[in-house]
């Protein structure tokens, strides 16, 4: 995987707000490529500590590694089932937010 992908993944990542969720469609949308989600879960799979991989789930608001759930939990989010309760807003879309 091309390494300036992933810094990019990483950097975008780093701006979702505490309390907050994107996925990830919406950051490999807001890098240009709109189809690689799943390039973005990839990337994710070995990031730097620094960044809060737990706020990126999947586009169903569903957490795609469920350890996550106590993290985001910590942050004030309800999680049912592995799934974000009020996902429409809690929903960060960077294309929106930035």
């Amino acid at each position: 995987m091309d390494e300036i992908f992933k810094k990019q993944v990483y950097e975008l990542t780093r701006l979702i707000p505490k309390g907050r969720v994107s996925t990830y469609g919406a950051i490999a949308k807001a890098l240009g490529y709109p189809n690689h989600a799943r390039h973005v879960g990839k990337a994710m799979g070995g990031c730097p500590g620094d960044v809060p991989a737990h706020r990126v789930i999947s586009s169903g608001g569903i957490l795609s590694v469920p350890e996550f759930q106590i993290k985001l939990e910590g942050e004030g989010i309800v999680i049912n089932n592995l799934r974000v309760r009020d996902f429409k807003n809690l929903f960060w879309n960077p294309i929106n937010e930035l």
